[in-house]
């Protein structure tokens, strides 16, 4: 079955409660890479260093993976809209409080509640879409990543659009279009049914004592600290305008989009989705390292190229995060992205960092060698993130706390 086919049902027709979802989820991922063209701009209009800049990144990753731990205490106790709608207004006032910023320490402050915010909206968004989605959770996930890709292609291009008149407009573009994003699912998302069971703060930790669970997001943890070694640190690297730079990471979206939705899940069907992501990493590694001792062409080619390598792992990590166990999806992913971001808050500090300890090569070598480390974890850890999935998956159907968010 294509999931593309309108006929199916799966994809392309589904309610405008998922439209008005996914939506938002494309302006959400928007602000992941939204500062990417402008990070040299606001180092210089707030006197700052790279270092400083980069903890735009670092805050908000790192109040979204501590976010991932009550996200699904909030979003079981007011219900799946509501919590949307909190994030969605969370960011809406801290994107547009960053645009006012008069020094990087408040940039950096108010990065931290725009980072809740999403955080708040990004994992109850997945959910939603899957209870509310025709064509069952695979097309439903596929939507999800559509959104992701799409986001992160576009959000690079925003920036440097806006960004070229002054580093402070993307903040309020994304603030207006978040905003739209909140009319939307007010219209058209009905009240969510809370779930039965109440999920604590400490059901994320401890789904992580479940070996699939915990070998997927101990992998993903080395991964995400290349991916963002990339997304942060290469801007400064390639020292290129703001529409350059915004023309570079908008192919490296681009191909982050088509590689996440079209291309990984033929990869999958044929080799199988560990021989993909291992094979994936590998490349990645490769190509990252080629990026740090490169000339400044190569290193243009190999960072819009990494976009295409990071889609494939990107499908593949969010499939084996939500199928691996057999805890409740909201309460899988929470527990995995907590894992996670935690790296994604820790490469844009080092990467800097081991710059000036060392030289502006070392830290793509750093980065190489962790998504080396991602490959060993799912090689070693192998029997736990495919034996332990079959076991569970038909148990997992039924425990499937998409099901919480369902009409």
């Amino acid at each position: 079955m294509d999931p593309f086919d309108a006929g199916t049902g799966s994809i392309l027709r589904q309610p405008k409660a998922v439209w008005a979802t996914a939506g938002a989820s494309v302006v959400a991922f928007m602000g992941i890479g939204l500062v990417d063209p402008i990070l040299p701009s606001i180092a210089q209009g707030l006197d700052a260093t790279a270092g400083q800049v980069s903890l735009l990144f670092t805050s908000y990753f790192l109040i979204t993976a501590f976010a991932m731990l009550v996200t699904g205490f909030v979003s079981s106790r007011i219900g799946g809209r509501r919590t949307l709608l909190a994030g969605l207004a969370l960011v809406v006032v801290f994107a547009g409080l960053a645009g006012t910023s008069g020094s990087v320490g408040e940039l950096v402050g108010f990065r931290a509640g725009w980072g809740l915010g999403n955080a708040l909206f990004v994992s109850t968004a997945l959910a939603v879409i899957v209870g509310a989605a025709a064509g069952g959770s695979a097309a439903a996930i596929l939507l999800y990543e559509s959104a992701l890709g799409l986001g992160m292609a576009c959000g690079p291009l925003l920036g440097a659009l806006l960004g070229d008149a002054s580093w402070r407009y993307p903040f309020f573009g994304t603030a207006f279009l978040m905003a739209i994003g909140f009319l939307c699912i007010t219209v058209f998302l009905k009240d969510q049914p809370k779930p039965a069971r109440k999920i604590s703060v400490l059901d994320p930790i401890k789904a992580l004592g479940h070996g699939g669970l915990a070998s997927a997001a101990a992998s993903a943890f080395f991964y995400n600290y290349t991916f963002f070694t990339v997304l942060a640190f290469t801007p400064f690297v390639l020292n290129m305008t703001p529409y350059k730079s915004g023309a570079v990471f908008f192919a490296w979206g681009v191909l982050l989009a088509v590689f996440s939705v079209l291309v990984a899940p033929k990869l999958q069907k044929r080799f199988g989705s560990l021989k993909v992501l291992g094979g994936s990493l590998v490349l990645l590694a490769v190509d990252v390292f080629v990026l740090g001792y490169g000339d400044h062409t190569t290193a243009i080619v190999c960072t819009i190229l990494s976009g295409a390598f990071i889609g494939v792992n990107n499908t593949v990590y969010t499939e084996l995060a939500l199928g691996v166990s057999d805890a409740p999806r909201p309460v899988a992913s929470a527990g995995y992205n907590f894992v996670r971001w935690f790296a994604a808050a820790a490469a844009p500090y080092f990467a800097p960092k081991i710059e000036e300890w060392t030289d502006i090569h070392v830290p793509f070598a750093v980065a190489a060698v962790t998504a080396l480390l991602g490959a060993v974890v799912v090689v070693v850890r192998r029997e736990a993130l495919t034996g332990e999935a079959e076991e569970l998956r038909p148990r997992h159907a039924a425990q499937d706390g998409v099901s919480v968010f369902a009409d």
